[in-house]
């Protein structure tokens, strides 16, 4: 019994000296740190970037701009890189050395709150082959549909989307006199837009079917909480648990069952009139179907990719549209200008793609409120694949997660004039000087606008995100008044980790449009 206990002891006092021993040989030491980095004091400043990210992102953007520095996460390293030559060379590298699939795959920024307790989900390892499906990342062959063709029948599939949000307004909000209604806001934006995204991904009844649509909702809180499972499973037991005990599976299968005798109706259409058929539907489970054809794992797998990209499209764009009618709502003065140009431009070209894109103020505003915003604090996530050495003579070793520091860059008064407040008609203004007419543009992506990220792994889906929520802002300035009840006071937002949220609380009222 001595014996044991003195060889515990030994271990026990060996164990400092040991992991010492470690830190000194990580090569990521040299790197500056924001927190403490020695070993187990580094789990402090985990602690502390879960609850204030944004204070430890600002100080290490403020200490080390056009450098690196990096956070702490509890099992590892957030190495993160700032300013324009870093982002743009971080932007640069080719997948075979900072990969964009593994950076999603491994660490997801999740931007949405569970439906049940108002929960804010954070920053986490999300272990997305269980969680997802391998499919997500071995096989992504929903991101050129997107990229493509989503966004080359952008035009054509406007009309539905318009119909599907005052379908979906006219339903939560009945507005008849001038009495005004408190809403719930954030969850009324994800039912609007999970309606709206749905139209095109699945039709009509189902993008109004209640089940179908809190399971679609709700797929972001499954996976965080499968998550949750996943971290505390053996590894040799995940594969067993993600197929039958964790929330997603779950969905997946009551998913299917909606879903899967729309599927058959369709392939008995294909295979009975052939590929053209008359009516044939032009929607994403269309072309997904049409992009499995002789595919059997494509096939076994496209419920798994739909709920993917009902994960992708609803929650970044709800908090997104969200963000912006809070400053709608707390500033009367931003309603008559946008909405004399949206009344100016349908007047003259109709309700329309190419309308939507003249109204330059309107797309101002959301990029702004993208800007000051943001659903994220950080950008271009990627995991190194080899030692990278980047220009300011950081070394990276292969394994690392890199990230850009997307809220502080965007504000920066470098970049941004006055970045610390609010101007509605910013890049509307610098899209009147010649030649600028297309650069400032919401979806325009740059070094120094990252929050659909840069490069050619931009956001796919934020041309389809842009004219959606501009038609959904555009619907509530026609139609509605809105404030909230204290006038001028804008709820602050809500931070975990690297997530940026509007307070999911938060009631705006809206009433029937008085003048």
């Amino acid at each position: 019994m001595l014996a044991i206990n003195g060889s515990l002891c030994i271990a026990l006092s060996a164990l400092p000296i040991v992991l010492l021993f470690q830190w000194w040989r990580d090569p990521l030491r040299k790197i500056p740190t924001v927190g403490p980095s020695a070993p187990l004091l580094s789990y402090v400043g985990a602690y502390r970037f879960f609850h204030h990210a944004r204070d430890m992102m600002h100080e290490g953007y403020m200490k080390y701009k056009g450098s690196t520095f990096k956070v702490p996460l509890f099992d590892k390293w957030l190495v993160v890189v700032s300013g324009r030559t870093l982002v743009e060379e971080l932007r640069r590298y080719p997948d075979d050395q900072a990969s964009f699939d593994k950076g999603a795959g491994e660490v997801r920024s999740t931007f949405s709150y569970y439906a049940s307790c108002a929960h804010p989900l954070c920053f986490q390892l999300i272990q997305a082959k269980y969680t997802l499906g391998r499919e997500f990342s071995e096989d992504p062959y929903h991101i050129d549909l997107i990229r493509e063709r989503l966004t080359r029948n952008l035009a054509v599939l406007f009309p539905d989307v318009l119909d599907e949000i005052q379908h979906a307004f006219d339903h939560f909000i009945r507005a008849e006199s001038d009495e005004w209604i408190s809403v719930d806001a954030l969850p009324l934006m994800a039912q609007i837009v999970a309606r709206a995204s749905n139209r095109i991904f699945v039709g009509v009844p189902y993008c109004r079917d209640s089940t179908y649509l809190k399971l679609a909702i709700n797929f972001a809180r499954d996976v965080i909480e499968g998550r949750i499972i996943m971290n505390l499973t053996p590894p040799f037991l995940r594969p067993i648990v993600a197929r039958y005990f964790i929330p997603t599976a779950t969905t997946r299968r009551l998913m299917s069952e909606i879903i899967t005798p729309l599927i058959e109706e369709r392939q008995r259409f294909q295979l009975e009139q052939g590929a053209s058929w008359a009516d044939k539907p032009n929607d994403m489970l269309m072309w997904l179907l049409d992009e499995a054809e002789g595919n059997e794992d494509r096939l076994r797998n496209l419920i798994k990719m739909l709920l993917v990209i009902n994960f992708a499209a609803i929650h970044t764009s709800s908090f997104s549209v969200t963000h912006a009618l809070y400053h709608l709502a707390a500033r009367a003065e931003y309603i008559q200008p946008l909405r004399e140009e949206v009344e100016t431009v349908v007047a003259k070209e109709g309700w329309t793609k190419a309308a939507l894109m003249k109204m330059w103020k309107l797309d101002s505003f959301m990029k702004e409120s993208q800007r000051f915003n943001g659903i994220s604090s950080i950008s271009l996530t990627r995991v190194a694949l080899q030692d990278l050495h980047l220009s300011d003579g950081t070394h990276i070793p292969a394994g690392t997660i890199v990230v850009a520091a997307a809220a502080e860059t965007h504000k920066d008064d470098e970049y941004y004039p006055n970045a610390s407040g609010f101007d509605p008609f910013r890049f509307s203004k610098l899209r009147e000087v010649s030649g600028e007419g297309t650069k400032h543009q919401f979806v325009s992506t740059s070094v120094d606008y990252i929050s659909f990220g840069h490069g050619k792994h931009a956001c796919p889906g934020r041309f389809f995100a842009a004219i959606e929520l501009k038609a959904m802002l555009a619907h509530v300035l026609l139609n509605y008044d809105v404030k909230f009840e204290r006038d001028g006071v804008r709820p602050e937002n809500k931070w975990v980790g690297t997530a940026v949220a509007p307070d999911p609380t938060a009631k705006v009222l809206f009433r029937k449009r008085q003048q």
